[in-house]
């Protein structure tokens, strides 16, 4: 997997095609926010019981960069690294191959921030030591 923490892999449906027959832009945002929170749910987190305890991860910036279209039927990966950047702040580093060729299609990089009340706050330590222990 090289420098990343863990690996999906997910299928092109039909509905997700738009006139050109690619891929439409606005759907790689739902591939790899699924993709972060199945990363989260493996390494035994949950935006829910983190949202319960009154921490909310929310997303404060997306860099996404398009290189190859996606197109019906094609099978491929969604590869997420995350790393702390800063007191307040998770990055992770999301990007798409095709399976067929592993050819990268898609670099994302979803700045996120921690939250409780409103206001920023320090990543909860159940957090800091689930990536930890995940990369041990």
């Amino acid at each position: 997997m090289n420098s990343y923490d863990f690996e999906l892999e997910l299928s092109v449906r039909d509905y997700e095609l738009d006139t050109q027959g690619v891929v439409n832009n606005s759907v790689y945002q739902n591939y790899i926010e699924h993709a972060r929170h199945e990363f989260l749910k493996h390494i035994g987190l949950n935006f829910n019981d983190l949202h319960e305890q009154g921490t909310d991860a929310v997303v404060h910036k997306i860099e996404m960069e398009y290189k190859r279209p996606l197109t019906g039927d094609d099978e491929f990966v969604v590869r997420t690294r995350a790393e702390q950047d800063g007191n307040v702040r998770f990055v992770f580093i999301q990007d798409i191959y095709r399976k067929s060729d592993d050819q990268l299609v898609f670099k994302g990089k979803v700045t996120a921030v921690f939250m409780s009340n409103g206001r920023p706050i320090r990543p909860p330590e159940q957090v800091v030591n689930a990536l930890k222990n995940h990369r041990s």
